[in-house]
């Protein structure tokens, strides 16, 4: 195959597309926003499933490096009510299917394991184009241009190559997440860390307020605890919150709306070692697809946007390696290989989407009736 691919975006699905496709010796470029790998903190933990992110990564050939950066013990759950109760405790006995590793310790294997130069660094698209010959046209800030006969964007919610392909833009899911960071927590935050335990934590609200608010948290490399407020609030409450000045203000704000909760647990939020970072949750229409455009196609959250539901990277990276594979597949049928690719991804794509927005609707509830139907006794054990 001669075709080149011209890959928007250095995110997992995109790195994930480059690597499959350079172990099928087809030659990819991915051009990227970002001025460098460590321009910005690239997220917390990210649990890889065995059936979806962990066959991308078989296809990757990438393995042994994933195992070697999978962090021990973290597949512990903890459940506990907002009043510190504890609910349920489950171990890690290392037989679980979604082992936890930090995303950007997953992204540098990623490029690691790419051909110098296949990542361009500092490409920030200022807008794309269907030129009259069917080939595509990508235009960055810096005014320098690419046009190339094969276009994926894997370039994220607000993606730029979307609209060659669909209308649809993403909207408020109506619930937003504030992330805390405290660091040396044995030490500094020993409390917190004895609340949040050896993995995950989820703690639930009370009543008819499970659904709407909750904090999950995680333990992530070495002693730091990455905490996430979740509270199903208007766009316009959050904006009334100066999240850049004063941390001791946002904060404050954020944990009166946990007054009353357990103090071990609203430490997460008001012993915070960072400013609190607001990360709106919005979501592309379950079902989302578009028609048969030659030379283009999404993955990841440019296709399939949904609220977080412990899926989206898992996606994000099978999307890459399916796509890398159609299209080794169909090395002189590149619209073949697209069509082949889409026929799999949309229902994919939907089912995910519809479970997502319903965990994230009844997250407190699920939770609850799980308890109830008897996991708490077995899981207790």
């Amino acid at each position: 195959m001669t075709t080149h691919v011209t890959i928007i975006g250095a995110g997992l699905g995109g790195l994930t597309l480059a690597r499959v496709l350079h172990v099928n010796g087809i030659p990819s470029t991915v051009y990227e926003a970002e001025a460098s790998p460590m321009a910005r903190l690239q997220g917390g933990m990210l649990d890889i499933h065995d059936y979806n992110g962990q066959l991308a990564l078989k296809a990757a050939d990438l393995m042994d490096e994933f195992r070697s950066i999978i962090l021990e013990g973290r597949q512990a759950t903890r459940v506990i009510n907002w009043d510190g109760t504890v609910l349920m405790e489950e171990p890690d006995d290392g037989t679980g299917g979604r082992p936890e590793v930090q995303r950007g310790e997953l992204r540098q294997i990623l490029l690691d394991s790419l051909p110098d130069g296949t990542v361009r660094w500092g490409h920030k698209v200022s807008g794309t184009r269907t030129l009259d010959d069917g080939r595509h046209e990508v235009t960055f800030g810096d005014e320098s241009i690419v046009v190339t006969d094969l276009l994926v964007g894997a370039d994220g919610a607000w993606s730029r190559v979307r609209p060659l392909l669909s209308d649809a833009t993403p909207e408020y899911f109506g619930r937003s997440f504030v992330e805390t960071y405290l660091y040396e927590s044995e030490s500094r935050h020993p409390v917190a860390a004895r609340t949040v335990g050896g993995g995950s934590l989820f703690v639930l609200a009370p009543g008819e307020e499970a659904n709407g608010k909750w904090i999950g948290a995680h333990r992530e490399r070495g002693e730091t605890l990455h905490a996430y407020v979740i509270l199903a609030k208007p766009e316009e409450w959050f904006a009334s919150i100066d999240f850049t000045d004063s941390a001791a203000a946002a904060t404050a704000r954020i944990a009166a709306e946990f007054d009353g909760w357990a103090p071990e647990i609203t430490a997460l939020i008001t012993d915070t070692d960072t400013t609190p970072v607001l990360r709106p949750l919005n979501w592309l229409p379950i079902g989302h697809r578009w028609d048969r455009v030659p030379g283009v196609t999404l993955l990841g959250d440019a296709a399939h946007l949904s609220p977080p539901d412990g899926e989206g990277a898992n996606l994000a990276m099978q999307d890459g390696a399916e796509l890398a594979l159609a299209i080794a597949a169909h090395p002189d049928d590149i619209e073949g290989a697209l069509t082949s690719y889409e026929e799999v991804l949309f229902p994919r794509s939907a089912d995910a989407a519809t479970a997502a927005v319903a965990v994230n609707e009844a997250m407190g509830q699920m939770l609850i009736d799980g308890l109830d139907h008897g996991e708490r006794g077995e899981r207790s054990a």
